[in-house]
């Protein structure tokens, strides 16, 4: 599997790669994308990463899923970039797995991506969610879209996109070193 993460400005650390950590830990190939024509990328707190690579360099379609992280502004950037607007609607249709976390359901949202499945978000952008069915569990699963609530439930939300890609045994290995509460 290979999974596609891009980092917009202003991106929450704690889900970007708590996500990109543990997914690598199981065995998948994650590639972080920076929305801009640099690799490195500010975070929300000051921390500055370097992407694998810029968008504009990748085919989203190259991608097995699509993990959006949220933070201030990260998912507003993330929400209004039309190059992501584009791949997660072609993923979308292709059958790939969708993922956001945080503020960044709201991109989903925006896509009618949620209008007829069970969705979360953080609840500060609850409004701005249009789901068939809006949840406030930690982690919403419905067919191959999963959405996550905040910085908080990043690790059960990156253990679920683990198991749903490897399985559970191997979701169990991973964590027989991490020690998550999942």
């Amino acid at each position: 599997m290979k999974v596609l993460l891009p980092l917009a400005p202003g991106f929450e650390e704690i889900e970007a790669l708590t996500v990109v950590d543990i997914l690598r830990r199981g065995g998948i190939e994650v590639v972080t994308a920076s929305l801009s024509e640099t690799e490195l990328v500010e975070a929300a707190h000051g921390v500055k990463v370097m992407a694998d690579t810029v968008l504009n360099a990748i085919n989203p379609l190259d991608f097995d899923a699509i993990v959006l992280p949220g933070g201030n502004p990260g998912y507003i950037n993330l929400r209004n970039d039309p190059k992501i607007r584009e791949a997660v609607k072609q993923m979308h249709e292709a059958g790939k797995i969708i993922a956001a976390i945080c503020g960044a359901p709201t991109t989903l949202s925006d896509l009618e991506i949620l209008a007829h499945v069970s969705a979360t978000s953080h609840p500060s952008v609850k409004d701005e969610i249009d789901a068939g069915d809006y949840r406030e569990d930690r982690v919403v699963v419905d067919g191959k879209i999963v959405t996550s609530r905040s910085p908080g439930t990043a690790m059960e939300f990156a253990f679920k996109l683990l198991e749903i890609m490897k399985g559970r045994e191997v979701a169990e290995a991973v964590n027989g070193g991490v020690l998550a509460r999942l």
